[in-house]
């Protein structure tokens, strides 16, 4: 039987997901706009889906901390009546869906390797400026006493280290690309 890529990540998600009341109201909210909804369901190749989730995931941070800074979304933004905490629990929900797009991805036979390692690489890269990301709202979050926002920053780090883990494990694992042959 083949095993995923991601075993480590699963275990973290399943604890991870157990949240509380609160958090299960604000993860009741779609996390995805329309248009990146339109874009994921368009995009069948795997380094292209995810490349769409990651986009959308380092937004919400972005959101987040512009929400904490005090700064307002231009009318007409589709993450315009988004709290910072809303912001949070999206980017969590994107990077549990983003794990979940890799697993099955890895779980298909027939599925481009290559294609896949650009997925993981790209998951990598962006879980490292996550990592960053979240450091600094954490911060801002203890500076301005929101716990709520500190408890959906904590479970966004856990699962960012989960998926970055997974990302480096599903790396190593990958065949070295073919060398190009030199003139």
């Amino acid at each position: 039987m083949k095993k995923s890529i991601c075993t480590l990540c699963a275990a973290a998600w399943i604890i991870l997901t157990a949240g509380t009341p609160a958090q299960a109201a604000t993860a009741a909210k779609e996390y995805l706009t329309p248009k990146e909804i339109e874009q994921i369901q368009d995009a069948q190749e795997i380094e292209k889906r995810i490349k769409i989730y990651l986009e959308a995931a380092a937004l919400r941070l972005k959101a987040a901390e512009d929400r904490l800074y005090g700064k307002e979304s231009a009318p007409g933004d589709p993450l315009e009546f988004f709290s910072a905490e809303e912001m949070i629990d999206g980017y969590y929900q994107i990077v549990r869906s983003v794990m979940l797009n890799l697993d099955g991805a890895f779980q298909k036979p027939s599925g481009d390797k290559e294609k896949f390692g650009v997925a993981l690489k790209n998951l990598k890269d962006s879980m490292e400026k996550a990592e960053k990301s979240l450091a600094i709202l954490k911060k801002m979050a203890e500076e301005k006493r929101r716990e709520e926002l500190w408890n959906l920053i904590n479970k966004a780090i856990d699962v960012t280290g989960g998926a970055h883990e997974g990302a480096e494990m599903g790396l190593s694992k990958q065949p070295a690309p073919p060398k190009k042959k030199g003139k």
